[in-house]
């Protein structure tokens, strides 16, 4: 079984677009893959095409084969937007050679350690705050967030996270704060009495609303420098979280943040690459190492589970994108031994589940695996082309329009 050709297919997602790669076989099977070019990574689609050349005609079942080769042609331009085109190739490949053989995914990783993972609700009141047209109801004020926060528990999740947000006078208003991705501009990153008020009192109402048994986590992102989050640290020591999430491509300065926090610290959502994570590793800077499956490859993201196993840490997916990402980070996390928990967006926009065959089961906060070959899931091509992808969208265009 050989690839035949290789295609990109992308589609509106209300605030965003969806992309994805579709890797069809000699023998007729098709393998998918989904990846992303709004979250600070345009042209990824552009350099899937332009690798292509080096995989049609290649077999499908060599996927590592496959992956050095196109490392080697990349090498004087190794990571960034290359790496994640490599693994959105490698993740349709593997799609189609699970298919071909009549497996899961999970059955060419090792087999399942679990039947059933553990999701967080991610986003939680934030979409509804960031994006009120796609994610109803749209919250407001404190209310809003303490009556999302029942829903939560009410809906049988076990855990959810945030972000930061700032309220008007009226503590009505919010809009998130954003100062790592530019909204607001704010290239220095210090973090003032008004963010870490507004953070407290936020974080409060959500925990008011999601009870005492639900586990709540803050995603951090790059919105601080070490002295900033330090100072977040303290603020909400108070507070019982199951992490604290923090962006920071130096080891050594999310190693000195972790010593002192506390909280558990996950970490490492931006890296590509087991060479990217090694120094984090050895440096201790994390207690969850989370890892990008779209944009690493799974196959590559179960070797740098391995290492991070090797240095006492456990794993945790990055997944914010499609039904299809959410069953790639599925199968990775069922085959993992040093899973601690997987992301999930509950909210959805209205026409999300159109644009998939399956859509992931959830059952008393758990994703349950399925045994469908391949990822379980895939594309349906005409309601993708039915929702022609817009111009540019995700987080450059949302910045721009804010600035």
């Amino acid at each position: 079984m050989k690839v035949k050709s290789i295609e990109i297919l992308a589609c509106d997602a209300g605030w965003r677009n969806y992309h994805f790669v579709k890797i069809t076989a000699d023998n007729g099977i098709v393998g998918w893959s989904e990846f992303d070019e709004g979250f600070g990574s345009p042209g990824v689609g552009a350099v899937i095409e332009r690798l292509a050349v080096r995989v049609v005609g290649k077999p499908v079942d060599e996927h590592e084969r496959i992956y050095a080769d196109l490392h080697c042609a990349t090498r004087p331009a190794t990571g960034g937007i290359v790496a994640q085109a490599m693994g959105a190739i490698e993740n349709a490949l593997l799609d189609a050679k699970a298919k071909n053989l009549g497996v899961p995914v999970y059955s060419l990783l090792g087999g399942k350690v679990r039947d059933r993972i553990r999701v967080y609700w991610s986003h939680c009141a934030t979409w509804r705050i960031n994006h009120p047209t796609h994610y109803k109801p749209a919250i407001t004020d404190l209310d809003g967030v303490k009556a999302i926060g029942r829903e939560v528990r009410e809906k049988g999740f076990t855990a959810c996270k945030t972000n930061i947000f700032i309220y008007d006078e009226a503590k009505k208003n919010p809009r998130g704060h954003r100062p790592g991705f530019g909204v607001p501009f704010s290239p220095e990153l210090n973090v003032d009495r008004e963010v870490l008020g507004n953070l407290v009192m936020h974080l409060e109402a959500l925990r008011d609303g999601i009870g005492p048994d639900v586990d709540l986590l803050l995603d951090l992102n790059f919105n601080a420098k070490t002295e900033g989050y330090l100072k977040i640290l303290r603020a909400i020591a108070h507070l019982d979280m199951f992490w604290v999430e923090i962006d920071s491509f130096n080891p050594q300065a999310l190693g000195y943040i972790r010593r002192q926090s506390p909280h558990p610290i996950s970490s490492c959502e931006t890296l590509l690459g087991l060479g990217e994570f090694l120094p984090y590793f050895r440096e201790q800077a994390m207690d969850v190492a989370i890892v990008d499956t779209p944009w690493n490859g799974v196959w590559q993201s179960m070797k740098i589970a391995a290492a991070a196993a090797a240095h006492e840490v456990n794993v945790a997916p990055h997944n914010f994108y499609g039904h299809l990402c959410t069953m790639m980070n599925a199968h990775f996390s069922a085959a993992v031994p040093n899973l601690r928990i997987m992301e999930t967006d509950i909210d959805r926009i209205d026409w999300d589940h159109e644009l998939f065959t399956h859509v992931p089961e959830f059952v008393d906060g758990h994703l349950v695996m399925p045994d469908r070959p391949g990822w379980g899931t895939e594309p349906n091509e005409e309601a993708i082309r039915s929702r022609p992808a817009k111009g540019p969208t995700g987080l450059l265009s949302y910045g721009s329009r804010k600035a």
